[in-house]
């Protein structure tokens, strides 16, 4: 009898302690929560944003740049402007064609766009036409459309069908892609990836291509 009583005390014992530790646990969650919320948001931890290829050690746009072993015509392939009217390569022979390929997922896409912007407005009055053709769904083409109008004095074009990576020949690895059709209509160059589309490096393919076509 007496050692049933004294088990009874421990048990309550055991419960209270378990019931304190239990409780304490959770305010110190809920103490770690509030902390969190409260915390000015520049000394809280965020995720990573993507990077620019500077900004990560990533290779310069001679480094990235490749050049066909002979000058192949642009993929037969329709995308749209900005009226929806279909438009090729083709169709713009007789400029310097900087074609590139992005879409509004793709952070490195958004980065380099104002630096197409500079080098579109860097040529005004001349033949060179930077054409910036997104792979959006049609879903998101509105957002695409207005991401572009923000980048004045670039054009909307769209690929509806997100298909032109693969008409490329070699097909393109990923977004951004970048072409370089000289005025008529061949490819000169291509670079994979982010590139500084503003600075003196790119300027100097225009150029070579206006010359040589």
């Amino acid at each position: 009898m007496s050692d049933q009583s004294s088990a009874k005390p421990r048990r309550g014992l055991l419960a209270w302690a378990l019931w304190g530790v239990a409780v304490f646990g959770g305010a110190a969650v809920l103490y770690i929560i509030v902390q969190a919320s409260t915390k000015p948001a520049s000394e809280r931890t965020a995720p990573a944003a993507p990077q620019s290829a500077a900004a990560t050690g990533g290779k310069s746009l001679a480094e990235k740049l490749t050049r066909p072993a002979a000058p192949t015509p642009g993929p037969d392939y329709v995308f749209y402007d900005e009226a929806g009217k279909p438009v090729k390569i083709a169709d713009l022979k007789g400029k310097v064609v900087i074609m590139n390929i992005w879409a509004t997922w793709c952070a490195p896409c958004k980065v380099e766009m104002p630096t197409l912007a500079k080098l579109q407005a860097a040529y005004a009055g001349k033949p060179v036409e930077v054409v910036t053709v997104s792979i959006d769904s049609v879903e998101d083409a509105t957002k695409a459309r207005l991401f572009i109008a923000q980048n004045d004095p670039l054009k909307f074009y769209h690929d509806r069908e997100a298909k032109i990576p693969w008409a490329l020949q070699p097909a393109a690895l990923g977004a951004p892609t970048t072409v370089i059709y000289g005025k008529d209509g061949l490819e000169r160059a291509r670079i994979a990836g982010e590139a500084d589309w503003s600075g003196p490096e790119a300027r100097a393919l225009v150029d070579e291509a206006l010359a040589a076509s």
